[in-house]
């Protein structure tokens, strides 16, 4: 018989012993508030006070116990995060989600994006940078914008100094971590894949990458057993410009958009603008360049947010990474100069006032 309960006294554990030999099934019900959980968190300190997933438990009342071994469980279980170029108009980030179900069905599954544009390695490994660090440690992300998928291009797992994971193609997507890589290993595709998908060349993202995510986040494979390790600078990077200072001038790129607004984002850090002397309020001489070509050229104000100008004015801030930006208030600076990203679009600040 199954009961539901909540947390008394009488069901505190006796010892570690007691939570093994009671480890058995049990299911878990979501629960709005989470009190009954809560509660008994609070009361016994057997898992820490921030574990904040909100479960009723049902219990077996012949093994009152057992939920102790399965919420302990649950909470090492790590994250799983995806992003992808496959968007959400068919199938494919379903499939990748069920395959990581029926790999560990209570997996803690969280989507990334999946809006990186076709192909674009570039902007994945941007948003690798802007995301991972915020995560605790041991989340595993899978990044799959794969245009070589099928080729001889190696798969990879990376393992931050902070120690999250990413699983991926050794094609670029690594280029904005690499600084914050420990170590890193070749992925034996023969060994960490869905079994029966091996006459599929064309999905990576579901036979090879969510597969093995969900077994490392599970805890059924660990780093060790992806395959053997690598030089992390033999790794396949994409071509950057560092940003630097230069008579009293700022030289960077546009790094990426923030896509939604269309604000430009540069990799001049907020390092290097206080070091150059600019201050807030100052009023900046801003160029943005395609190559040789001039694309945009004003002066700027260098404020702390968007409501320092008027809607429609440009203006310079400092984004939530820390990182030189240029918007326009309440439009879409990136439409209206139809601007790219990449080494190739470059930002000079030439003056400041």
């Amino acid at each position: 018989m199954v009961t539901n309960h909540v947390m008394q006294n009488s069901m505190k554990p006796n010892n570690n012993a007691t939570v093994k030999r009671l480890c058995e099934s049990i299911y878990f019900y979501p629960l709005n508030n989470g009190a009954a959980v809560k509660y008994w968190v609070d009361a016994y300190n057997v898992f820490p006070a921030t574990y904040n997933d909100k479960y009723l438990l049902s219990i077996n009342t012949k093994n009152k116990y057992s939920h102790i071994a399965a919420l302990r469980g649950m909470m090492s279980m790590k994250a799983l995060v995806l992003q992808s170029d496959f968007g959400l108009s068919d199938g494919a980030v379903s499939a990748m989600y069920g395959v990581a179900n029926s790999v560990q069905p209570d997996l803690r599954i969280f989507d990334l994006t999946h809006d990186i544009p076709p192909f674009n390695i570039w902007e994945g490994s941007y948003r690798l940078l802007q995301t991972v660090a915020y995560w605790p440690a041991g989340s595993v992300f899978v990044s799959v914008v794969d245009p070589g998928v099928g080729s001889d291009r190696k798969s990879i797992v990376a393992k931050t100094t902070e120690g999250h994971y990413i699983i991926t193609p050794d094609n670029g997507t690594i280029t904005h971590m690499l600084e914050k890589i420990q170590e890193v290993r070749i992925l034996d595709e023969g060994k960490n894949r869905l079994p029966n998908s091996g006459e599929s060349y064309t999905f990576h993202g579901r036979d090879i990458y969510a597969y093995t995510g969900a077994r490392l986040a599970s805890e059924q494979i660990s780093f060790h057993d992806i395959g053997p390790l690598t030089d992390k600078q033999a790794l396949v990077t994409l071509p950057v410009t560092k940003a630097s200072s230069d008579n009293r001038k700022l030289n960077g790129i546009i790094e990426i958009h923030d896509n939604r607004f269309g604000n430009i984002w540069t990799n001049i850090h907020s390092s290097l603008v206080k070091q150059s002397g600019i201050g807030y309020g100052d009023i900046l001489k801003i160029a943005i360049y395609e190559g040789e070509e001039e694309i945009f050229r004003e002066q700027v104000l260098f404020g702390h947010s968007f409501a320092d100008a008027a809607i429609g004015e440009p203006i310079a801030y400092l984004n939530s990474l820390h990182y030189f930006s240029i918007a326009i208030n309440q439009q879409s600076m990136a439409k209206k100069y139809n601007l790219g990203t990449g080494h190739g679009w470059r930002v000079v600040i030439e003056s400041r006032q």
